[in-house]
């Protein structure tokens, strides 16, 4: 179960930022800047439907569970959102506000870089595109092969470096510095975390009586998004942020009150974060419940059950919300509405023998 104090009894943390680090400009982090960011994009983006499952719920209540809500668990499906995950939608906002703070041709000419393990990079690289913006990935070179080629079809210049996402991180910076590159962060950016909260915006338009929301943490952007349009527009909900065991980057800043690097040792490579950001993790702190670890091979759990249940093919990172349900990690009551974040579908197909192998099998299932 979660070990992280109330909302209010938690270590005191550096004030949220009130600057756009890109533009400049002034920035609050409110439900305005979420409904800005679902103008900005409007049209452009899936609306991600809700899937149900009787069976997930089944077996939570046969492993000694409570019973949910309408004896059913929901999921927000965004690994069926455009390039594969969520990403996108935070991605596309950060894109469109620098051609409207900038201009076109001036990002244009400049160029945008990221560093990323795959998901905001194909993300970047199809915003990019829609606008006809040069984009530049920095990439693990052991990250998923179907990911890399993503980033490749949608026209991004990948840079592929030995090692984990600090040292993406490190040569990103490099170039940056080098050729004058618009550097463009895949979670610790307000225009990216506000894109994100769109999602939040549309779980309760489609399921106003969701009394829990559940979603992996890598550094964070997305939930953190997700939980400002959440919070605000239902402030009783309770709100639960899931990372592995080997890459616990937010627990560990929020644990302790100050940023503190990791090195992820994960499967599920979307969730590997060097760090928890300036902007992710004041608003982690201030917006969730409770975080959650858990091992590898509990993720795994959740990604075959996903497959064999419910039919739905996702990335380890896009089933550790659901295994932490599962598992018995989320304290549910009797007859609480649940949505889970399917965050995403860019798995490594030639892997999914060998995560299927090493899965532990759902309790009651």
């Amino acid at each position: 179960m979660p070990d992280l104090p109330a909302r209010e009894q938690r270590p005191a943390y550096p004030p949220l930022p009130t600057t756009d680090p890109l533009t400049g400009e002034p920035f609050s982090m409110d439900l305005k800047a979420v409904k800005d960011a679902v103008q900005r994009t409007a049209g452009k983006l899936h609306i991600t439907p809700i899937l149900s499952s009787v069976g997930a719920a089944d077996a939570l209540r046969r492993s000694g569970g409570p019973a949910l809500g309408d004896g059913r668990v929901r999921f927000k499906s965004e690994h069926l959102q455009r390039s594969g995950s969520y990403k996108v939608r935070g991605m596309l906002n950060r894109v469109a506000r620098l051609v409207e703070f900038f201009g076109i041709e001036d990002v244009k000419r400049r160029g945008i870089i990221t560093f990323s393990a795959g998901n905001a990079a194909a993300a970047y690289a199809w915003a990019g595109r829609a606008y006809g913006i040069p984009v530049e990935v920095v990439m693990p070179a052991k990250a998923v092969p179907a990911k890399i080629a993503a980033c490749k079809a949608y026209g991004a210049t990948v840079h592929l470096v030995e090692g984990h996402m600090g040292t993406a991180g490190e040569l990103k910076n490099k170039l940056v510095a080098e050729r004058g590159l618009i550097d463009a962060h895949p979670f610790d950016d307000p225009f990216v975390i506000a894109g994100h909260g769109s999602m939040g915006i549309e779980i309760l338009e489609q399921i106003p009586e969701a009394d829990v929301v559940i979603g992996g943490l890598g550094g964070g952007g997305m939930l953190c998004g997700a939980s400002v349009a959440l919070r605000a527009l239902k402030p009783e909900i309770r709100l639960y942020g899931v990372e592995p065991d080997g890459s616990s980057a937010v627990k560990q800043a929020v644990d302790t009150g100050g940023v503190v690097p990791v090195t992820p040792v994960t499967v599920a490579d979307g969730l590997g974060a060097p760090y928890a950001g300036s902007w992710t993790l004041p608003l982690a702190s201030s917006l969730l419940d409770g975080l959650i670890t858990l091992p590898d091979e509990e993720i795994l759990g959740g990604l075959k059950f996903a497959m064999e249940r419910l039919k739905q093919v996702v990335e380890p990172a896009g089933a550790a919300a659901l295994a932490a349900l599962l598992f018995g990690h989320i304290p549910v009551i009797p007859g609480d509405r649940v949505v889970i974040i399917l965050s995403g579908g860019n798995v490594d197909l030639t892997r999914i023998p060998e995560f299927l192998e090493r899965a532990t099998p759902v309790p009651g299932a």
